[in-house]
């Protein structure tokens, strides 16, 4: 059988076509993982490249359509478009191959019959009908070693969303013609590690195989899709930062484990007593920093009203002389019901202090939203998250390094030995400090 498709992967596309051997020129050998044994090669000779129809028991299905953009085409007479290939975002605006000269109706090339016959399974009201839908492989060609030709990246699996006719002006002639542009979901692979395995597809290419046995080959996303079709796809399109999500469940301790009692005993510690969680949270903030290798001062903590959305405040140095630099870290502490959620606003909140070059940090009892994680991650917000489960495991550890696993003696200790002080100086002055 073949082998598999990593998303971003670049691949060589050879003149020889040669499926016996995994590497050339350094790269994987794209007929090599498109390789099925007794059928015809896969290939990339045009944009749109539809495998022909099988005959199964559950009814004809197209095996693959696999999709290649030439970026170095775009802008030409010949191809004056310019397709949009937005991977973090799991998105692709796919031009057909209807060109200015080309007689007859738009959907009568090749290329675009196969495409708006995807659409029409990929449409289908039902998990019946969308059990034999194409899946569609995106590639872009990549130039290397000066060459433009002989290497495409691997792009993705895609679904059509929608379809749109069009009007367009090129050619010589220097004339409109009308063709179709697709939006393409790229669906999410992370469960397969970014990958497509060929093996999926070259059961589709078996007739005696049915739709359902080829989906049990089919990425999880792919899966979930079918079965409950356009719905399903805000949850399963490819979001790079969704991989940099961490659930909400998995903030969170074991029911009746140790670590569940220990966040327990925690809130009740400091339930109505803000200034002594906050340096608590002061103190762990900065032992996530020392342990990541980084120096790190801890400052003050802020007076209770005011305090504009920072609660403690520290400095986090890098590097020395003139190869270093020092900045301004804000705190926000919260100390929440465990369980209970920080929101994306409250976030924010604290990032709308930061200035250039400073950092936060948001320490809490509970734990923060997907939708919270996946704004601060998609808009680069310069903050670090601490929720009760980290808190717990930054203080157990305390606790086994100074007081004998007595996690009460160590809680005490940092609250007695605080020496931040409470304070309304300005954030910047840490860096006098």
């Amino acid at each position: 059988m073949g082998g598999t498709l990593r998303v971003g992967e670049i691949l060589r596309y050879s003149v020889d076509k040669d499926p016996t051997v995994q590497r050339l020129d350094g790269y994987p050998n794209f007929y090599f993982a498109t390789h099925t044994p007794g059928h015809r090669r896969a290939l990339l000779e045009a944009g749109i490249n539809a495998m022909a129809h099988v005959r199964a028991s559950g009814g004809d299905r197209r095996p693959a359509v696999l999709i290649r953009s030439s970026p170095w085409k775009a802008g030409s007479e010949q191809t004056p478009w310019h397709d949009v290939f937005d991977l973090d975002n799991g998105h692709v605006r796919y031009f057909g191959d209807h060109k200015a000269g080309l007689s007859g109706l738009p959907g009568s090339t090749r290329g675009n019959a196969a495409l708006m016959d995807a659409f029409d399974d990929h449409q289908a009201p039902t998990p019946e009908g969308r059990a034999g839908a194409v899946p569609l492989l995106l590639f872009r060609a990549v130039s290397r070693n000066g060459k433009p030709k002989g290497y495409v990246e691997f792009c993705g699996l895609g679904i059509i969303e929608r379809a749109e006719r069009l009007v367009q002006w090129a050619g010589r002639e220097r004339t409109t013609f009308t063709n179709y542009v697709y939006d393409i979901a790229l669906i999410d692979l992370s469960a397969e590690d970014d990958t497509v395995d060929w093996d999926w597809i070259s059961a589709r290419r078996d007739p005696d195989t049915s739709h359902d046995e080829t989906l049990e080959l089919a990425p999880k996303a792919w899966r979930e899709w079918v079965r409950n079709g356009h719905a399903a796809l805000p949850r399963v399109r490819r979001r790079v930062a969704r991989a940099r999500v961490t659930k909400v469940r998995d903030q969170q301790p074991e029911p009746g484990s140790r670590e569940e009692a220990d966040l327990r005993l925690i809130h009740r510690h400091f339930d109505g007593r803000k200034h002594d969680f906050e340096g608590l949270a002061s103190a762990v903030a900065a032992r996530k920093f020392r342990h990541n290798g980084h120096g790190y001062l801890e400052g003050w903590l802020t007076r209770r009203s005011g305090d504009g959305g920072a609660d403690f405040v520290g400095r986090l140095d890098l590097g020395s002389g003139l190869a270093g630099t020092s900045l301004v870290v804000l705190g926000q502490a919260k100390c929440i019901l465990p369980g209970s959620t920080v929101s994306a606003e409250q976030i924010a909140r604290v990032v709308a202090r930061l200035r250039r070059g400073w950092l936060g940090v948001y320490v809490t009892t509970g734990v923060f939203s997907e939708a919270a994680q996946l704004e601060m991650v998609e808009d680069q917000y310069p903050i670090m998250l601490v929720n009760g489960r980290e808190i717990v495991r930054e203080l157990r550890a305390m606790a086994r390094e100074d007081h004998g696993g007595d996690l009460i003696a160590c809680i005490e200790h940092i609250v007695d030995q605080q020496t931040v002080d409470v304070t309304n100086r300005r954030p910047e002055e840490i860096l006098l400090a």
